[in-house]
């Protein structure tokens, strides 16, 4: 039974990568292995939903220094560091930096499985979100400048009227333009377009 959900095995441990990869894929999990995090930047395709099972100490390149080099490079896969021993300024930065957790070797099947789960969910809501913002632009960019102008002072909650003021035209002008942005941003109410701009971000659109 295949499983939903790409995990990402990064350890210079031949053993435990080889033997963590093959269990995952037992399980039913697409599976990807890498030796080092240089290799993993270079080889590794970005999937979704992933997590990244990612061991603290390797000689090429720590894993909180791959953790920040994949923020730097927008790739937001949740990580799940891994390690034999770590010093707690490591953890601290890993999960300041949004590791979605952190097991000691040797760890329990039952704790992997739930913190992998977790992470994976944590993807997928993820991915939901950014396709939901990529929407919402799509339907912004649709707009002309001055609806887009007429959408910012609306959501900043300005009145038709003040609107029309602010702008040098009539309040029937505005509402127009408003009923316009309305259909083609499919808000149903001027609650739902607050909301709608502020989850995306609109004023840096």
């Amino acid at each position: 039974m295949t499983k939903t959900g790409h995990i990402y095995v990064i350890d210079d441990d031949d053993s435990m990568r080889i033997s963590l990869s093959r269990m995952l894929s037992e399980l039913g999990y697409s599976v990807d292995h890498y030796q080092s995090g240089i290799t993993f930047l270079k080889e590794s395709l970005p999937i979704s939903p992933a997590v990244i099972l990612l061991d603290m100490q390797m000689p090429d390149m720590m894993g909180v220094a791959l953790q920040q080099e994949l923020l730097a490079l927008g790739r937001r896969t949740p990580i799940i560091f891994i390690s034999g021993q770590s010093h707690p300024q490591q953890i601290v930065t890993g999960l300041k930096n949004g590791a979605i957790d952190f097991l000691f070797k040797p760890f329990n099947l039952e704790d992997l499985l739930v913190a992998v789960s977790k992470a994976l969910e944590f993807d997928k809501k993820h991915l939901a979100q950014l396709s939901k913002e990529l929407d919402i632009k799509q339907c912004f960019l649709t707009l002309t400048p001055r609806e887009k102008e007429v959408c910012s002072l609306l959501v900043s909650g300005l009145l038709n009227k003040e609107i029309a003021t602010k702008l040098g035209t009539v309040d029937a002008t505005i509402k127009v333009h408003k009923a316009r942005i309305m259909e083609k941003m499919h808000a149903d109410s001027l609650q739902a377009l607050v909301r709608m701009y502020l989850e995306a971000d609109l004023d840096n659109a």
